[in-house]
């Protein structure tokens, strides 16, 4: 059975997303620079939507090698305009909603879960067989650890202040990490932790 992983960018203040994020405006009130290491080096030959810098090259690397599914929220695939251009990382994607959408464009890849957090996790589980299973939300992230499912917690801290916003570990704790891994690269620090339970 794969991990269950949250994989997100954040500020140095905690933050995914700045104040008043939406359709309008994905990222929030200055949130733009959080994916910047994620277009500021050359061209990936794979995906021309990614040109990281080569310290970064092993995270991107990893989400393709390990991907078995992807759990998010309908809020973020509502802002994400439900990856109807694709989705960098090739694997199912799961969204938790209380309904489904029934008109709009989304991936092929997108099923919907109406049944809760736990049968969502399920099913991620069982399309994922050995793969990485990667929560895509604040939300699913504090859920999964309030749960006791959540294993690994990797973030790539830009140097950023939002100071408001989607903070992605709001009311969490006390829980215990282990440090497993740092990458310092050009604009962003990767670092890597598992959740003991």
């Amino acid at each position: 059975m794969g991990a269950v992983i949250v994989d997100l960018t954040v500020s140095l203040d905690g933050f995914i997303a700045g104040a008043d994020d939406g359709l309008e405006s994905p990222l929030g009130r200055g949130g733009e620079p959080l994916f910047a290491w994620m277009t500021s080096g050359p061209r990936d030959p794979d995906d021309p939507r990614l040109s990281v810098v080569g310290p970064s090259r092993p995270i991107v690397d990893e989400w393709r090698s390990r991907a078995g599914a992807i759990l998010s929220g309908r809020r973020t695939f509502d802002i994400a305009r439900g990856w109807a251009g694709g989705h960098p990382i090739d694997a199912p994607i799961f969204v938790l909603t209380h309904a489904a959408p029934t008109s709009g464009e989304w991936s092929p890849r997108v099923r919907f879960a109406t049944d809760g957090f736990d049968a969502a996790l399920a099913d991620a589980r069982e399309a994922a067989g050995d793969g990485v299973i990667s929560l895509c939300g604040a939300d699913l992230a504090q859920q999964a650890l309030r749960a006791g499912v959540l294993d690994e917690i990797q973030v790539s801290v830009v140097p950023l202040l939002l100071g408001s916003g989607v903070r992605l570990l709001d009311g969490i704790g006390p829980i215990t990490l282990e440090q497993t891994r740092v990458i310092p690269s050009d604009g962003v620090t990767h670092l890597r932790y598992r959740v003991l339970r």
